[in-house]
């Protein structure tokens, strides 16, 4: 078999499994967070929170980076940075805009009013 010996292979299967139950676990948590009554902007972060240890799980263990060498690491170490720089930039742009969700299309235009102006 490769070289692998039986308590290996179920080693792995039971990480396998304990990380698919995670999976599983995450997901239920992601529908009850989203019936949670707070702002647009924070089930935003605690949706991306979820989907980013979902994610970490999922590339780890099922795409074998947690056993890959420094290059694969460090590519994902900066993708990670990365990731948390644009969601910072996205809640702060937010956070001075207004809210999300809020119509900036439906806002009529101001003119400036013209006093005295020549009648044709």
């Amino acid at each position: 078999m490769g070289g692998h010996s039986i308590e290996e292979m179920r080693k792995h299967v039971r990480i396998y499994i304990a990380v698919f139950i995670a999976l599983a676990v995450l997901t239920l948590v992601t529908v009850w967070a989203a019936s949670l009554q707070v702002s647009p902007s924070m089930h935003i972060i605690v949706a991306l929170f979820i989907a980013a240890i979902k994610g970490t799980l999922v590339a780890a263990y099922f795409m074998h980076l947690i056993s890959e060498k420094k290059t694969i690491t460090s590519i994902l170490v900066i993708t990670a940075f990365l990731f948390l720089f644009m969601l910072l930039m996205t809640f702060f742009a937010e956070t001075t805009r207004g809210p999300i969700g809020q119509s900036y299309f439906n806002v009529q235009p101001q003119l400036p009013q013209v006093e005295g102006g020549a009648h044709h």
